[in-house]
Parts: C-alpha cells; structure tokens; sequence
C-alpha cells in the first residue's frame, strides 16, 4: 500500500488502531504479535482511534510495518535472530515482570485481543485521552466507595461486638453478685423439719405445706392423717363448714404367732 493510499485509509476508520491491522479484510499480512511491534515501533498506543491518528505519525506507522515485515523474512521467522529492542522478547512475561530497553511492559484487550505496550512511550492523543481519563477516573471513584463501603462495615462489625461483649460481661457480673445472696436465703432456712414436730409447729407455719407421712419400717405405708373437726382444725373450704370429716386410720397389719 503507497504512503497516500495508507494515510487516507485510516482517516476514514473510527476504530482503534490495533484492531483495524489485525482486520485481513483491510489490510493482510499483519497478525496479533507483529501489530504489537509495529505499534511499538512507531510509538502509537493500541487504542488509539485510527482517524485520530496525526500524518506524521501515519508514515511513521507505514516505515514501521515494511521494517518488521523485511527483518522477519530475512531471518526465516526464526525469533531468536530478531533484535534484542524488539517488544517480542517480552510480551509473553506476566505483568509486572515484562520489560523492554528498562521500560515496564503493559498489557490491555483491544479487538478481543491482548496488546503489549510501553505507557511510558506509547501515549493516546486527543479526544482518546481525555475519555481514558474519565474511564479511569470513574474506576477509580468506584474503588474509591467500595474501599469506603467495607471500612463502615469493619468498624460497625467491632462496635456491635463490643456491645455484645459489655452485655454479657454485666451479666456475668450480676449472677457472682447473687451467688452470696442466694446462698444466704439458703442459710437462712434451717435444717429441714422431722416427722415428730408437733402439730402445733404446723399451725403456726400457716399450713401451707402439709407433713409428709414417713414409712413405717415394718408394713405397708400409712396414709397422712388429716385434720378433724373436732379437734377444732380450720376447714380449707369454707362451703363445706358444718360438715365433719372422718379420718380412719391404717390398721397395722399383725405378725402371725409361730
């Protein structure tokens, strides 16, 4: 393709450089690792727009490809032989570690391919880069609220944590506080009641718990013996006042004589 024919063909393209080498439809013969180069070469960022391309930058485009393309003939293809300032060397490293002539290597997907290239040296111009500012300065604000939106979540996580711990510890502080009290009402019962109270020591307590019957030790067990009428105890109920009650006690069964 002459220089003319070059130049007025990328001014008619709005898409990115890098894309429009690697369409065989628009120009063949150029694949993904050599428009890497050839952009290298000439100094041109990958996603840069075609039509936003200067003139001077176009021949340079145009040196550049028919260069590459005659060193990679010369040596058959074979890599080793092409020179060492080449971006070939090392665009297979992994970011971080791929570098050209001291220069960091960068990676990005342009056409749905990976593109090498030195930011250092490969620059966008125009409106090309004030739309990459505002692309990176909005990650850069969504990075910005997300960092935020997870710091209020650690600080809230503590504080909650905090409450929790305060809660129980004044809980645990309330129960050592009652043991002593606890223990003290305990004391403050007395031994438990024998059988042989008398039935006077009941009245007085206000009956609200009656005598368990012990079992005799020989026999069956003896029911409890309830109050009477006529030894003058006070009924439970008053609806039944008038009325006697009969308690008739256990007979103890008799040992046979031998």
């Amino acid at each position: 393709m002459q220089l003319d024919d070059f130049v007025q063909s990328f001014g008619r393209k709005n898409a990115p450089i890098k894309s429009l080498l690697l369409d065989q439809s628009f120009m063949s013969g150029i694949g993904n690792w050599m428009a890497d180069e050839v952009l290298y070469q000439a100094r041109i960022h990958p996603m840069q727009t075609s039509s936003k391309i200067s003139k001077e930058k176009c021949k340079a485009l145009h040196r550049c490809i028919k260069e590459v393309i005659e060193k990679s003939v010369e040596v058959g293809a074979d890599s080793n032989e092409f020179p060492e300032n080449w971006i070939f060397h090392s665009r297979e490293k992994k970011p971080g570690k791929a570098f050209v002539d001291g220069k960091k290597i960068d990676f990005v997907t342009v056409g749905g391919r990976t593109s090498a290239y030195v930011p250092e040296l490969q620059i966008l111009d125009g409106a090309d880069a004030a739309a990459a500012n505002r692309s990176k300065k909005g990650r850069d604000k969504a990075e910005e609220n997300v960092g935020k939106t997870s710091k209020k979540g650690q600080k809230a996580a503590p504080k909650e944590g905090g409450k929790t711990a305060q809660k129980t510890s004044v809980d645990e502080e309330e129960e050592e506080d009652d043991k002593p009290a606890k223990q003290r009402a305990k004391g403050a019962k007395g031994p438990p009641k024998k059988a042989g109270n008398t039935r006077a020591d009941d009245h007085e307590e206000g009956g609200d718990e009656d005598e368990e019957a012990k079992p005799a030790k020989r026999g069956r067990k003896r029911p409890a013996k309830g109050p009477s009428k006529k030894e003058g105890c006070p009924s439970d109920n008053e609806d039944s006042l008038g009325k006697e009650e009969t308690v008739v006690a256990a007979k103890r069964p008799q040992r046979k004589k031998r």
